[in-house]
């Protein structure tokens, strides 16, 4: 089949590679003209393990391909996507549709035959509604359907999410819309992957209640960290003695920093405006959002604690900046929270990430950027895990120790046991283990 994608960042460009693996013609379109040059040039505009493999792959065999007019790949594809950012709107936490509505405009016009409109975005209830009025208002002779398809892909493991979902979910409810949507994801049929047909609005809303659900899980397991330390139980064996359980599950039970990232952070606040907008309230989410945002405020409380209440003149060593490891992506990472306020509490910050110091060092005034966490951890006073990068689960503690002013660590990932780091004679404090 033939498939437009408008818009080449993470959810645009990787549904596109993959679609295009699945054997379709995809296009790629992004107004960029610099982005969609390094495309060309095999450059990619992110981090994904093993996006550049696939992408070359499918330049290479004639299935992908990359422009910066929606013309010519609007009008001969049976399917046009649009993957645009939906970014919190500044001040009241809802989404910015304007992207999403202006790609409806712009492609009113190129529709030519029958054509599918997907809506890949991650888009409050009613979108499509929108969606199909502006193109119908622009173009009342056009032949089309809009039908929600949300994504539900890890950073770090997208293309093993796109190609190996737990499910595909689709809100339409026009026959036409579901051939085409079952043929596109036929491959998936030899995974046996359930295709889930609802109306538009359902799937709309299944998105956000699932990154809000995911979000939930998150919070609860840090405020069981927080109380495992008052009580002296170790939060990693309540995960594991719940997660047994089939109804809860193991996924999603780490205590940490606080979750961060491109969807939970904007997705939980969109969900929490728009049942505010229908006067149908989500508390849990509601309490969710406020909780995240302390807790991430309070983690370099955990870092003075660790040096006696005082960080005037001492130096902190971040290892790891990004929201999650295998991703460049800063937006909402702890980190964002942490850095700064060692800074004001008269600390320096000197950090290594293996992928995010290049958008960090916009983010981030002060702090001192690393060749390698080892230079990180040099003359520092304590080492702080914040990301739990592979690289970082196998330090050695030795030479760690041996480069720290003092032997101390705030392993805020949980990485480390603590009678290990004790018995190497750390100063050891971690997430919700006595």
């Amino acid at each position: 089949m033939r498939v437009a994608m408008i818009g080449t960042g993470y959810v645009g460009l990787v549904s596109g590679a993959c679609f295009a693996d699945f054997g379709h013609e995809v296009t790629c379109v992004d107004k960029d003209a610099d982005k969609i040059a390094r495309l060309h040039d095999g450059i990619m505009p992110i981090y994904e393990p093993g996006l550049e493999d696939l992408v070359a792959a499918n330049v290479r065999d004639g299935r992908l391909s990359f422009a910066t007019e929606s013309q010519e790949a609007v009008a001969a594809a049976d399917a046009v996507f649009i993957a645009v950012g939906t970014p919190s709107r500044r001040g009241d936490g809802h989404a910015d549709l304007s992207y999403v509505y202006a790609v409806a405009e712009e492609i009113a016009g190129m529709l030519d035959g029958f054509t599918v409109v997907v809506t890949k975005s991650t888009v409050p209830v009613g979108t499509g509604d929108e969606i199909e009025r502006i193109i119908r208002a622009l173009r009342p002779d056009a032949d089309f359907a809009v039908v929600s398809n949300p994504e539900f892909l890890r950073e770090g493991a997208a293309i093993s999410d796109f190609k190996r979902p737990d499910r595909v979910v689709v809100g339409t409810e026009d026959e036409r819309a579901r051939v085409v949507m079952t043929e596109l994801y036929r491959p998936l049929n030899l995974n046996e992957t359930p295709i889930l047909f609802t109306g538009r609005r359902t799937s709309e809303l299944i998105k956000y209640a699932a990154n809000a659900f995911l979000a939930l899980k998150i919070t609860f397991i840090n405020e069981m960290a927080d109380l495992c330390e008052a009580v002296g139980a170790d939060v990693q064996q309540v995960a594991r003695g719940i997660g047994l359980d089939k109804r809860i599950g193991s996924k999603f039970l780490h205590a940490g920093p606080g979750y961060g990232g491109s969807c939970f952070p904007k997705d939980t606040l969109a969900l929490v405006r728009t049942a505010s907008d229908a006067g149908s309230p989500v508390r849990l989410v509601e309490t969710t959002v406020s909780i995240n945002d302390a807790r991430k405020k309070a983690m370099a409380d955990r870092v003075v604690k660790a040096l006696d209440g005082d960080l005037t003149g001492k130096t902190v060593a971040l290892l790891g900046l990004t929201f999650k490891p295998n991703t460049d992506d800063m937006r909402d990472a702890p980190s964002l929270d942490v850095a700064p306020a060692l800074m004001a509490a008269g600390a320096t910050v000197q950090a290594f990430d293996p992928e995010g110091m290049k958008e960090a060092a916009h983010l981030l005034p002060g702090v001192v950027f690393k060749d390698g966490p080892y230079d990180a951890v040099a003359g520092a006073d304590v080492v702080v895990i914040l990301t739990e990068w592979d690289q970082f689960r196998a330090l050695d503690l030795d030479r760690v120790k041996l480069l720290l002013k003092r032997p101390v660590m705030v392993d805020l990932r949980n990485v480390y046991r603590p009678d290990d780091m004790r018995a190497r004679g750390f100063r050891y404090a971690s997430i919700g283990r006595a």
